[in-house]
């Protein structure tokens, strides 16, 4: 049994990648490797085998291991709800909302938590790649931390660290974390991967040579900055995609507290498709398509679209022609009233939805975790995809649904079919059903729908390459204990 801890001088140094890249390389080697992320802050999250809630990179990386995700893999996953406040999902499921001074003083039960799911995700699994959350160097989060060092002296696991060259002063980001970490946990680093080279690497090797002779520890390589990635992001908004003369315009709000944003990354690939995140305080831009994406904070980020004006813009869109699809919160959304009573987002309360879709939603105890497949209805075609909400919805608009899932009912369509909704994420995952939804939103010929799931292979294969073409594969091994 072995555990490998990559960690980094920053938040979105790569670790994601990095471990996914770890898990791919090991898999094609033969090696029963598992991710594990012991703490992760994000609202982009996956339903595991085992019907639990965890973080959509963990996922990502259990798809490059090529084993079945499971709530194991993310023991605690904090999805914020407000600037203070997140929602705790412990080992998959809900344990509560609290803020951050309580989240705190619950470390002590986390840890456990943590201890537990790596105990048993090694009990499975030989070798373990486990990914550290923003940096070490956080030293006000160091006492009960779970997420970097607390971990590897639980786990009493070497780590890697992992710095990002693209942002500038990648020696200063090693150098400095390592000061500020006591003598016990530097000597837990053993070695340096900097990520995202651009250029030759020939005029590096003065840098690599100093860090060396400073640190005492290697470098084990420099990944270079793979161009067209598009891999699930664990919370950062990616930019559209290429606009295109004739492409169908696709319109997202960007909200405040806006969820699995990953539903999007098949349109932003989509060689027919103009992608576009409205931003506050810049212009609607033009649309063929509005989404709602989903919430996890549904209540508030109506309230944030209305502020914004948002909900006149979106008006005038239907009113000229345009269609709109909501998912999971952009769904409630779509009704005519929102309800949580036991405060579940927020406060306690309801409001009025835009009213669109004839229905009401409450929101209750018990979320609802599956993944699903079925049948868009209005043209027959297979998708699949998951489910994450606490949202039930009632009334007349769900007489006609979008989708059967698992042989019921979901979703919704409006007597003019020129709005539309669903509880179901991945929407866009499988070719044929982007293919009908985006000739229902306008768009003429789009016979070039990419088979998503194929892509996250190859994408990450090329990450194995990478570690492969540019790390000391031979130290990686030994860290391994598979020499």
């Amino acid at each position: 049994m072995t555990t490998l801890m990559v960690q980094g001088t920053t938040s979105d140094a790569g670790k994601t990648l990095v471990v996914a890249a770890l898990c791919r390389w090991l898999a094609r080697r033969g090696v029963a490797v598992a991710p594990f992320k012991p703490q992760n802050m994000a609202l982009n999250s996956a339903v595991s085998e085992d019907g639990g809630e965890v973080g959509r990179s963990t996922a990502l990386q259990a798809l490059a291991a090529g084993v079945p995700l499971h709530s194991d893999m993310n023991p605690v996953l904090l999805k914020p709800q407000t600037d203070r406040g997140a929602q705790v999902i412990l080992r998959g499921r809900v344990h509560g909302n609290m803020d951050a001074l309580d989240y705190h003083a619950f470390k002590a039960t986390a840890r456990d938590a943590v201890r537990d799911a790596w105990t048993a995700l090694s009990a499975r699994h030989p070798v373990v790649v486990a990914e550290g959350a923003g940096s070490p160097a956080e030293i006000n989060l160091r006492a009960n931390d779970i997420a970097n060092m607390g971990f590897a002296e639980l786990a009493d696991c070497p780590v890697i660290l992992v710095a990002d060259i693209d942002r500038g002063g990648v020696f200063a980001q090693i150098v400095g974390t390592l000061a500020v970490l006591p003598p016990e946990e530097q000597a837990r680093i053993r070695g340096f991967v900097i990520n995202r080279f651009r250029g030759d690497p020939a005029l590096l090797q003065s840098g690599l040579d100093w860090l060396e002779q400073r640190t005492g520890k290697p470098v084990l390589g420099v990944l270079p900055y793979l161009h067209g990635l598009m891999l699930d992001a664990e919370d950062a908004v990616a930019g559209g995609g290429e606009h295109h003369a004739g492409a169908l315009k696709v319109t997202v709000p960007l909200l405040p507290r806006m969820s699995n944003h990953n539903d999007f990354d098949p349109l932003r690939l989509h060689p027919g498709v103009e992608l576009r995140f409205a931003e506050m305080g810049r212009p609607w831009p033009a649309a063929d398509l509005v989404i709602l994406p989903g919430s996890k904070a549904t209540r508030a980020d109506l309230a944030f679209l209305r502020e914004q004006g948002w909900d006149r813009e979106i008006e005038r869109h239907l009113r000229y022609g345009g269609k709109v699809l909501g998912i999971c919160g952009g769904f409630q959304m779509l009704g005519e009233r929102i309800e949580d009573p036991d405060g579940l987002e927020g406060q306690p309360g309801g409001d009025n939805g835009l009213g669109w879709l004839p229905l009401r939603t409450t929101l209750v105890r018990g979320k609802q975790l599956r993944n699903v497949s079925g049948t868009l209805l209005p043209d027959g075609v297979p998708i699949h995809g998951y489910e994450i909400h606490n949202g039930v919805s009632e009334g007349p608009a769900l007489d006609r649904p979008l989708l059967r899932l698992d042989g019921r009912a979901d979703g919704a369509l409006s007597d003019d079919d020129r709005v539309r909704g669903t509880y179901l994420h991945g929407l866009f995952d499988d070719p044929g059903a982007t293919d009908a939804l985006l000739r229902w939103a306008g768009l003429a010929d789009n016979a070039n729908a990419i088979d998503y799931d194929a892509h996250r292979q190859h994408d990450l294969d090329r990450l194995a390459d990478a570690i492969d073409q540019h790390l000391d594969t031979d130290a990686l091994l030994t860290l391994l204990n598979l020499t």
